[in-house]
């Protein structure tokens, strides 16, 4: 850790101010035959005056919004003209950047039919020439429907998943790392392929959506397994697969009805992007001249008292100094993130996004990306990570807030409060004002979101510490635990190997503490969790446990639309209907750790008239008299 934070040192400190030359130049070469891309930086005096690379790869015909951007980067390219003839397009403007090695170009191909057509690039008597395409688009627009609250998301790293291609596992990138699996922070070599091979396992459990950590190249040498950092957002990084693999992994899960999301970062990119060595304009990045860090003061939106300086340091701040704060203001890349992460859609069928830390880019082009985005695709998904540990501070955020004064069009926002009180509302006996009256109290705030649906509700994930902080002693907690996340308004999500328990906190190993190899993923694996081997006893019936749930809630209406009406805790249970219809369940949830009796007398507007309900863990008759025996921490979903 220490080696790599000087080396990151010495990197920035060499960087010193902004000056544009052409010598500053990355180059491209780009492979046909995978659409993905392989830098290398020009070294030494010889270098020709080329076009190395133009994004995006490619386009579409019949978009709803006609006009495609084009960064094209080359040596000098700056100085040349450009010219096409294809019918239908047209060129609207060219604009060279400050640095001599990028061009920006804007075109209008509404009128366009598929094909490949020429790019013209002179000079005087200098001529280059690019060759681009227009594609057909496959389906309609308005048939790519996003995750809801009738999925369930499962969210995974690939790296530490599975390692289905072990040929990926030591290639050479640009810049040296580890592939070491004793090596907490070094990467371990999980990649698409491994998903792909343990689909299966993951439908049935009943996983009807995947979510996976950024996928893009991160050519940052060590510490870079998470993805947080690309280096280029037009390629899938080549130790996780390639283009296609990643196209091929959308596919398979479409056929078995199965959702993706893609991780986007808008905020930062990796400190070895060419942006970085050669930024295209000087405002390409926020403070690249002086690091300010940010104060990650996420309030600083609606706080009625913020100071400038501080709303300043959380906007334009850097988080580290390997991830380069990028400056949305500046319009050319605010254009081409908006439209590469269209580009990804349209190329993998993606079913949604998931944007990392959506109140730090700038807040008026964030706006503008989703209404690009649910413009192009109206039935598509956004869920923005608002690491926000109150309701009222996440909900500001979600599209038709009242609490925000500007509507951001942010479809899905995060519940961090209710991961923040989880592990210790469902471990300690409730009673007044802790446990499970904890929980009630929580979802009593739900009146501010203008939309229950698209909250997507957690108990852990890739930042935070796991639910279960060490292995627990019985699954008291953790059967409850699962069973209201699952069971209550919102789109839930689990973090991979909370299925089987995986505990951890980052307070020893930092976020490595959390995101151990899953268990089966690797070849001689004593334990296999996607075989079901090795497993213990308390292991299994967990995983039993929730697959049960989960492949009941699969087209369950009454949980993805149903409304929700809840009892304060009485005696220690906690007691709520969800209804659709003429349809309920209801769940109960005794708290405390010990036999319990409760008086189903309070309960009449839910219950009804009804002498008995299916218990949908165990298949059993629960008789619904005047009062209901509970055993410790039991958990009841009665079906009536």
């Amino acid at each position: 850790m220490i080696r790599n934070f000087l080396f990151t040192l010495m990197f920035f400190s060499s960087i010193g101010t902004v000056s544009y030359s052409a010598d500053r130049l990355t180059e491209y070469s780009i492979s046909e035959s995978n659409g993905s891309c392989s830098s290398s930086q020009l070294l030494g005096d010889e270098r020709k005056e080329s076009i190395s690379r133009i994004d995006p790869l490619f386009w579409w015909t019949g978009m709803k919004n006609p006009e495609l951007q084009l960064m094209v980067s080359g040596y000098n390219i700056a100085d040349y003209s450009l010219s096409i003839n294809y019918p239908g397009v047209k060129i609207k403007s060219v604009h060279p950047m400050e640095s001599p090695n990028y061009m920006v170009v804007y075109m209008d191909v509404k009128d366009a039919k598929p094909g490949k057509f020429t790019l013209n690039f002179s000079k005087g008597r200098k001529k280059l020439k690019y060759d681009y395409e227009l594609k057909a688009r496959v389906g309609a627009p308005e048939d790519r429907v996003g995750f809801g609250s009738e999925d369930v998301v499962y969210l995974l790293m690939p790296d530490r998943f599975a390692n289905g291609d072990e040929t990926n596992d030591h290639l050479k990138m640009k810049y040296p790392y580890i592939t070491d699996r004793n090596n907490r922070g070094a990467r371990h070599g999980g990649d698409i392929a491994g998903i792909i091979d343990n689909l299966p396992y993951l439908d049935d459990l009943g996983i009807t959506a995947i979510w996976t950590t950024p996928v893009l190249e991160n050519d940052m040498g060590e510490m870079s397994y998470h993805g947080y950092a690309a280096t280029d957002y037009y390629r899938i990084d080549p130790r996780l697969g390639s283009n296609e693999d990643y196209v091929r992994l959308a596919s398979e899960m479409h056929k078995r009805g199965m959702k993706l999301i893609m991780d986007m970062v808008f905020n930062h990119c990796g400190s070895r992007h060419p942006w970085v060595i050669d930024p295209p304009m000087r405002d390409w990045f926020n403070n690249y001249d002086r690091k300010v860090y940010t104060n990650h003061n996420k309030g600083a939106y609606y706080d009625p008292y913020v100071a400038d300086i501080e709303k300043y340091e959380m906007t334009d701040g850097w988080f580290v100094d390997s991830m380069a704060d990028m400056n949305q203001r500046n319009d050319f890349l605010a254009d081409y993130l908006i439209q590469n992460s269209i580009w990804w859609i349209e190329y993998a069928q993606l079913d949604g996004i998931r944007q990392d830390t959506y109140p730090y880019p700038d807040v008026d082009m964030m706006k503008r990306w989703c209404d690009a985005v649910m413009t192009e695709y109206p039935n598509m998904n956004i869920v923005g990570e608002i690491l926000i540990t109150n309701p009222i501070g996440t909900a500001f955020w979600q599209r038709g807030s009242k609490l925000n004064p500007v509507d951001t069009g942010l479809k899905s926002v995060m519940d961090f409060h209710l991961q923040s009180i989880a592990t210790k509302a469902f471990n300690e006996e409730t009673s007044w004002n802790t446990g499970l009256q904890t929980i009630f109290e929580h979802f009593s705030l739900d009146f501010c979101y203008p939309d229950i649906y698209n909250v997507m509700r957690l108990y852990e994930n890739h930042d935070v510490d796991r639910f279960l902080h060490t292995d627990p002693e019985n699954l008291g907690a953790y059967i409850q635990a699962v069973t209201v996340l699952l069971t209550v308004p919102g789109i839930p999500q689990l973090f991979y190997g909370q299925e089987i328990l995986s505990s951890g906190t980052t307070i020893k190993h930092g976020y490595e503490g959390i995101r151990p190899d899953m268990p089966g993923g690797w070849k001689g694996d004593k334990i296999n969790v996607f075989k079901g081997e090795g497993l213990t006893d308390m292991q299994k019936e967990a995983h039993q446990f929730m697959k049960t749930i989960l492949q009941w809630r699969k087209g369950n209406e009454v949980i993805s639309k149903g409304t929700m009406k809840h009892f304060m805790p009485r005696n220690g249970v906690y007691v709520y209907e969800r209804r659709c219809g003429d349809k309920s369940a209801v769940v109960i949830l005794n708290g405390i750790s010990k036999d319990n009796e409760l008086s189903l007398e309070h309960y009449k507007e839910i219950l009804g008239d009804k002498s008995s309900g299916r218990d949908v863990i165990t298949g059993r008759k629960v008789n619904l008299d005047n009062t209901l025996k509970l055993s410790p921490k039991e958990v009841l979903i009665l079906e009536l």
